[in-house]
Order: structure tokens, then sequence, then C-alpha cells
């Protein structure tokens, strides 16, 4: 009986010693930019829920949807529909929304003027140059009284359609990554929120014109995006609902000083 009992007990004791050395599933986030506060809460609290997060940050916008394509993470959040939209179209993948994040403003940053009106004849802007967000920053220039496109190119305008351009702007594409780093070179730069923060600007302060939030902005919410055959997985949508939570607006809120909005409500 003794021994029976003593048996017993090694085998409950063998049993919780694995599940106390078990660290759960590993699910691989990719992310773009170095200020992720919100997403090192929701990994916080998933750890709670035998979920390991790991944070996986790229520099650009383009690696984190091949590296979901590819197997190398399991989703990404760092992105607009409308981006998604045209890298499915351009690849032929499948990539898909799981969740709405926040809406992050486009804005016009200069080290030079304090608004837009101040803007002079020949100035240089800088924009983003992949497709989505050079369209997007063309058309906020519009909104800011700068220049005109042709509103046959819908949401996806290029320099080409420029119909107008009082003050002959040189306007000038690179990679999104360096429209922070272009501010030294330019009169102006249209940044995303999220390379501004990272260089340091406050959007709600810094920015000479932020973009309107209107019934227009629905192609401008990001969302977390997984693979198509993924959509049902129960633990990615366990990481949406723990993202989606006041926990998170409230960060959000702090850390870019309400420059993005969220929109899961």
């Amino acid at each position: 009986m003794k021994k029976g009992f003593l048996a017993l007990l090694s085998i409950v004791f063998a049993v919780v010693l694995a599940a106390c050395g078990n660290d759960g599933e590993t699910v691989r986030l990719g992310v773009v930019g170095e200020n992720n506060e919100a997403w090192e809460s929701v990994r916080d609290r998933l750890a709670d829920e035998g979920i390991n997060l790991e944070i996986v940050t790229f520099s650009d916008y383009q690696t984190p949807n091949t590296a979901l394509a590819d197997g190398d993470i399991d989703l990404n959040a760092f992105q607009t529909v409308i981006f998604l939209e045209d890298f499915n179209d351009d690849t032929g993948n499948d990539l898909t929304p799981i969740g709405d994040t926040t809406l992050n403003p486009l804005g016009i940053y200069s080290e030079d003027v304090e608004d837009v009106s101040d803007i002079q004849e020949g100035d240089t802007i800088v924009i983003p140059n992949d497709a989505s967000n050079e369209g997007r920053a063309l058309i906020l220039l519009q909104s800011a009284g700068l220049l005109e496109v042709d509103p046959e190119a819908g949401n996806h305008p290029v320099v080409d359609d420029i119909t107008s351009n009082p003050l002959n702007l040189n306007i000038v594409t690179v990679a999104g990554n360096q429209t922070a780093r272009s501010l030294t070179d330019a009169a102006a730069a249209v940044i995303n929120v999220g390379m501004a923060v990272d260089a340091g600007l406050i959007p709600s302060q810094d920015a000479i014109f932020l973009e309107p939030v209107n019934e227009d902005s629905e192609p401008y919410v990001n969302a977390i995006v997984v693979r198509s055959e993924d959509v049902d997985n129960d633990i990615y949508q366990q990481i949406v609902d723990t993202y989606q939570t006041d926990e998170t607006a409230e960060i959000i809120a702090e850390t870019t000083q309400n420059s993005s909005i969220p929109v899961w409500d």
C-alpha cells in the first residue's frame, strides 16, 4: 500500500512539474517600428493565459507581409486595409484581416514651416512611395490645399495624377521608413504615425496638418492580419480579443498622445 501510494505521488509530482515547465503555445506577431507598448501589454496579459506572444519587429512595410505569407510569422499588425489589398493584388496572396486596431491619421511635418500656408513656390515635399500610401499622401496634400489630383484615380493617385500644382511643388517619393529622415532636406514630409513616433514626433502636436477623420477614412483602418487558412484559429482570435480592450486603448492614447484612434468599438 505504501509503495503504491509513493508511486502514485511520484506520477502526480511529475505531471505538475511538466505543467509548470510548459511555456504554452508560441505565436509570432510581426509589427513595424520600435514603439510597441500596447502589444507588449497584450503579450504580458496573454502569458497569464498560457500563450507566448513573440513580437517580431520590422523596419519597413513590405517584409512583414512577405514573412507572414512565407510562414515565418503567424500574424501581423501594422497595415491599413487598403495597403493589404494592394499587397494581395500585387502578389497573388490571400492574407486576411481578423480584427481592427487603430486609425492613424497621416500627417504633414516640417522643420522649417509652422503652417501649410507657409510652404513656398518650388518647395520639396517628400511622400511615401508604396502604392497605397503614395495615393493617401497625395490626397492629404489635396486636403491641405497644396495641389489637386485626378478624381478618377480614386484612392490610388500617383504623382502623374496631379492635375493642379499652383506652387510648382517638387513631390519626391521615398520608402516609408525614410520619410522622417527626409525632413532635414525637404520643406515638408508626409509621415505615417508609427514612423513619426519612432522619430520622436508627437503627431497630434507636431504635424502642421493632419489627415481629416471622416467617412472616407475606412480604407485606412489598421488591422490584425493572418493567412486565409487561419481566420478561424481560436488562439489568434484570443489575441484579437485581448488587444481590443480598454486597457489597450488607454496605452495607445498615452503613448501616441491621442494621435492613434482605437476603432474596434
